[in-house]
């Protein structure tokens, strides 16, 4: 049994003086059905596979077909979320933008967490947001997020971790603004290797118990199906169309040509997740200021910690990209990156409750050390949006 990683040697491989490069985690995955069953890649514009060749060991004589399942920021994406999820186990920081003061149609939230903004700290929601009446911007939370940069950090740290882990471009300020970039230290992804086959379609049949005849043609709004009547529209009556039954779901439509039907699902003879957290690129990460080289260490391993959380609750057992890419967990490896591979350390990653003990350790020996963690701990900061982002928003979604 290989020794479960623990907070005192991260935080000695995140130091300054540290040769470690990094977490590598190798996981074999299995679809539900068994080993080669069915598994559908996303499916780009087009109806195209992100289609690759990859060397799969350095033995091999030639590089090998591949499908990659999950991009690298889908993956972020999905640790984010378990992150968000388990959050009060460990009492991470979240922003909440909340939109319940706002008409909005039932399957949209009523609040965006920080977990959730596609660019994280530098997001226009957040931009966008007051916060205890203020422009969320002008306020001191706001500023201090603002003006932090990976090598003045104290802020992200308290507030959006995240963004150094995952990494993040502030670009929605303005060009005479703050343009601050850090690159993502986690990445993950997920590939299919040798697929059978990656032309096939789903043929088939959209049933009808009624076989209405799609031929008749019927008038509708296209922004609310269902106000509709049979006939053509009037050409002088620029806000209806005319089109057959079938385009607003009656009658049986026939998916029988190539040009129609959508992308089947794929087999592969295996599919592996390899995730990594660089050291090197976390080292680049310091709270600035009198903090020192200990509370940087600490925060660098806090940062280090989050990863390794939201991937055990995000992929340490059974979940699903999508339908019909439902996949659990074979076997995996997991190395502590030395300088050099003779120096790797075999090591395994804890269980949740393991996963959960880590991080809170992590985040007593940062408080220690002086790192500042405002927002762990606590309430959600609440945030409304402002004016102007609320009015885009009742003008996308006029709900009467």
């Amino acid at each position: 049994m290989n020794k479960l990683i623990d907070a005192e040697r991260l935080i000695a491989a995140c130091a300054d003086d540290s040769g470690d490069a990094g977490i590598r985690i190798v996981s074999e995955l299995e679809p539900l059905g068994g080993p080669g069953s069915p598994v559908k890649p996303p499916v780009y514009e087009g109806g195209r596979y992100q289609m690759d060749r990859r060397w799969e060991a350095p033995e091999a004589d030639s590089p090998t077909d591949v499908i990659v399942l999950d991009q690298v920021p889908s993956q972020a994406n999905r640790l984010e979320a378990a992150a968000c999820l388990h959050r009060e186990l460990v009492g991470l920081p979240e922003m909440r933008l909340d939109l319940s003061d706002l008409p909005l149609p039932a399957h949209l939230p009523r609040s965006l967490s920080s977990w959730q903004f596609p660019h994280r700290n530098a997001d226009a929601y957040l931009r966008d947001a007051t916060y205890d009446g203020e422009d969320f911007v002008r306020s001191p939370i706001g500023k201090s997020l603002l003006a932090a940069t990976p090598d003045a950090a104290s802020a992200l740290i308290a507030w959006f971790p995240q963004a150094l882990l995952f990494g993040f471009w502030q670009s929605h300020l303005g060009k005479k603004q703050a343009n601050t970039k850090h690159a993502r230290a986690w990445v993950s992804e997920i590939i299919g290797w040798r697929p059978a086959a990656t032309g096939t379609r789903v043929l088939g049949l959209k049933g009808d118990p009624l076989n209405l005849n799609t031929d008749e043609f019927m008038t509708f709004n296209p922004g609310d199906q269902q106000q509709w009547e049979l006939g053509r529209a009037s050409a002088r009556d620029e806000t209806k169309k005319s089109d057959r039954l079938s385009e607003i779901g009656h009658g049986q439509v026939p998916f029988m040509r190539e040009a129609d039907a959508s992308p089947a699902g794929v087999s592969f003879s295996r599919i592996s997740q390899t995730a990594t957290i660089s050291f090197a690129q976390l080292r680049r990460v310091s709270l600035g200021g009198p903090a020192g080289p200990a509370a940087d260490a600490a925060a660098r391993a806090l940062l280090a910690g989050i990863g390794l959380f939201a991937h055990v609750f995000a992929f340490g057992g059974a979940f699903e990209l999508r339908s019909v890419a439902d996949l659990r967990l074979a076997s995996r490896q997991v190395a502590l990156l030395g300088p050099g591979p003779s120096a790797d350390e075999p090591i395994e990653l804890p269980d949740q409750d393991g996963a959960v003990s880590l991080l809170n350790t992590l985040r007593e020996q940062a408080a220690s050390r002086g790192v500042p963690l405002d927002g762990w701990g606590v309430a959600p900061l609440m945030l409304a949006p402002r004016d102007n982002l609320a009015a885009a928003i009742r003008a996308t979604w006029s709900v009467s």
